[in-house]
């Protein structure tokens, strides 16, 4: 209990400086520890409560607002602050840019301890809202209760949810009534599937018990109108199913690929499970530039279509092709930067280790009748080697969008030991890509850099680097 009661401190009137890793706003208690608040925005004087405390910080969180923020924004969703979604959305959106520019700018200056052009203006997004193609809500039979609701003494007989988890809850899940991040049909499907699932007494998921019929439900979305949904089930009920499927079915008719899962494993992710076609094709089509890529269940695709497109323009114009280049894209995924590039390259080899997904680059590249990408499956530290480019060439230009870790050391090494002029690398996280390019100082420069918002209303920034042979 003592330990306890020394965590919890208040300290008066803190003025919150800096917006921080993860969206969590940055201060600094007054003997010199940062304090780590959520849902305040720099320029916030506020009296902070602490719940936790560690050797260097302190975690805390806002009880009394003294002073607003200039750059303090009314929230448009009513969740907000509840759902772990959304962090800045109480930020101006211009703000939320300035702190995505300086995330990238410190982590390349800091970590990567390099010499760095002049950065060129991070691109916004056009649309602020609406802009997922993707999302996946979870049933639960034991939903959040708001603080609200708790001191209402009301007693809640559904507990049903459909809607988002509550962030390190792994059993409790907030229902969700709008939520901005995807266009419609997706909140008219997601509240129409609850409010059908309620009135004829169909179980959500027990986390707990690992018991119920409905489990997870996901909504992708194109660009060319084509909507897919998927539901997952637990229990293997055909009748109940049955009734889930014609219903949506029958009630949204701009659902062009109804697709179901019975997975009854501790998990819900899909990667191995049977997915089963209802109605509609398994797929669906996301165009750009006259390309067309299939997206099934288990694609990977970038979230935000509209914004995948500036960042793979960006990617295409850093790279400079002349049309007598050849390329490699590693970590190509469904090969679409590797397919965007190719009209104005030789040729095009894309590397990736997901075998669906080079499944996936194929089958594109054939639709768009595209000849001149080939694509390989293997892990990159193991494919990426002397024989490997002995067999394809060595490229003159390398594209590279890892995962979050970055690169292989050894993928390092190999780009250093075949030094092609130009390496255009996308990254998700700055911090990796920073390391990565401190390995890459001794032969290449970097020249330019440009910062991409790929998910308005949150931390996360893609930046493009281009670097060149010294």
């Amino acid at each position: 209990m003592g330990k306890r009661k020394q965590d919890r401190v208040i300290f008066e009137k803190i003025a919150v400086l800096d917006a921080g890793a993860k969206g969590v706003s940055v201060a600094k208690a007054p003997d010199g520890k940062v304090i780590f608040i959520p849902n305040v925005v720099p320029g916030d004087i506020v009296d902070v409560q602490t719940f936790r405390k560690r050797k260097a910080y302190y975690e805390g969180k806002a009880i009394r607002f003294h002073q607003y923020s200039e750059h303090r924004i009314e929230p448009v969703c009513q969740h907000f602050g509840v759902c772990g979604g959304c962090k800045w959305q109480n930020m101006s959106y211009n703000q939320q840019l300035v702190y995505q520019h300086n995330e990238v700018f410190n982590h390349l200056k800091r970590i990567g301890k390099i010499e760095l052009p002049d950065f060129e203006p991070i691109l916004g997004s056009k649309d602020q809202f609406f802009y997922r193609n993707k999302m996946e809500f979870g049933f639960s039979n034991a939903r959040w209760l708001t603080d609200a609701e708790i001191q209402s003494d009301t007693t809640f007989d559904n507990q049903n949810a459909l809607g988002f988890h509550i962030p390190k809850m792994w059993d409790k899940i907030l229902d969700i009534e709008k939520c901005w991040l995807q266009a419609d049909p997706s909140n008219a499907i997601r509240n129409g599937l609850k409010a059908f699932a309620n009135a004829n007494g169909l179980t959500f998921f027990d986390a707990r018990n690992h018991s119920g019929l409905l489990r997870t439900l996901m909504i992708r979305t194109a660009s060319t109108g084509e909507v897919m949904v998927v539901v997952q089930f637990f229990d293997d009920n055909k009748e109940e199913r049955a009734l889930v499927m014609e219903y949506l079915a029958n009630t949204f008719p701009a659902i062009t690929s109804l697709q179901y899962v019975i997975n009854q494993k501790a998990n819900d992710t899909l990667y191995d499970q049977n997915i089963i076609l209802y109605k509609g094709r398994d797929y669906i089509l996301e165009e750009m530039e006259g390309l067309h890529f299939s997206i099934n269940a288990k694609s990977f695709y970038q979230t935000n279509s509209a914004q995948a497109y500036e960042l793979y323009k960006i990617t295409r114009e850093f790279a400079g092709l002349t049309g007598q280049e050849l390329v490699y894209d590693l970590y190509t995924g469904t090969g679409t930067i590797a397919q965007f590039v190719s009209k104005q390259a030789k040729k095009v080899i894309g590397v990736e280790a997901v075998p669906e997904a080079i499944a996936d680059a194929k089958e594109n590249a054939k639709r768009n009748g595209i000849t001149n990408c080939d694509f390989f499956v293997g892990d990159m530290k193991n494919v990426f080697n002397t024989e490997f480019i002995a067999q394809h060439g060595t490229p003159d230009v390398i594209i590279t969008d890892p995962p979050r870790d970055g690169m292989h050391k050894d993928v390092v090494a190999q780009i250093l030991h075949i030094a092609p002029k130009r390496v255009v690398y996308v990254s998700c996280n700055s911090a990796t890509q920073a390391r990565d390019l401190a390995l890459m100082d001794e032969k290449y420069k970097v020249s330019r850099v440009r910062p991409v918002d790929m998910f308005p209303q949150t931390h996360h920034v893609e930046n493009v680097v281009l670097l060149e042979l010294r």
